[in-house]
């Protein structure tokens, strides 16, 4: 499937190495060093699935031969994006607002080679339980909502306060698996 290309991910995030091992193909990991401002002037979609390409394509000048995989996801409520909380108070202020709602979570994907790219992005819905301030509190003082989008780890403590999903669950954790498998067998155009 992958005629042996040097394969690189273009993020630090343990999530998104573990997801991408998932897909069976031998990479490094190589974070892009971006402003990862999006875009205001299209629609959320568009401006992950547009950072996502900037990652990519920031590896890729320092690697023309190798296909680069690009992946950045938002947490949006009410048109809102709520990024990487800046403090434990940020974060709480973010759980607030999700608890006892419906939000979106936005992945963008972006393959892309010499030859080729590829760009999408998956959109899932999630619910969030009614939180107690206890809970809220507890929870971000946990750590582990500090460098997640939304102030939240689905596959960690965090998925015990989500009641529903509507999507793609790796998606909501980083990296649309299923999306990136599908475009692997293509993996002899880039």
């Amino acid at each position: 499937m992958t005629d042996l290309k040097k394969f690189i991910l273009a993020s630090r995030s343990p999530r998104r190495k573990e997801l991408l091992e998932k897909c069976g193909i031998i990479f490094e990991c190589i974070p892009a060093d971006i402003d990862e401002t999006l875009d205001p002037s299209v629609s959320l979609r568009e401006a992950v699935e547009n950072l996502s390409f900037r990652k990519a394509s920031e590896i890729l000048c320092q690697h023309p031969d190798a296909v680069v995989i690009g992946s950045d996801t938002i947490v949006t409520l009410d048109g809102e994006v709520l990024g990487k909380p800046s403090d434990r108070n940020d974060a709480c202020r973010m759980l607030e607002m999700l608890s006892g709602r419906k939000h979106e979570v936005i992945t963008g994907f972006c393959m892309i080679s010499s030859k080729r790219s590829f760009c999408t992005s998956s959109v899932a819905e999630v619910t969030f339980a009614q939180m107690s301030q206890q809970e809220i509190a507890d929870y971000a003082a946990s750590g582990e909502c500090d460098d997640k989008a939304g102030a939240y780890a689905i596959q960690g403590i965090g998925g015990r306060f989500i009641t529903h999903i509507d999507g793609d669950y790796y998606s909501i954790m980083g990296l649309p698996v299923h999306l990136v498998y599908e475009e692997l067998k293509n993996a002899s155009l880039y």
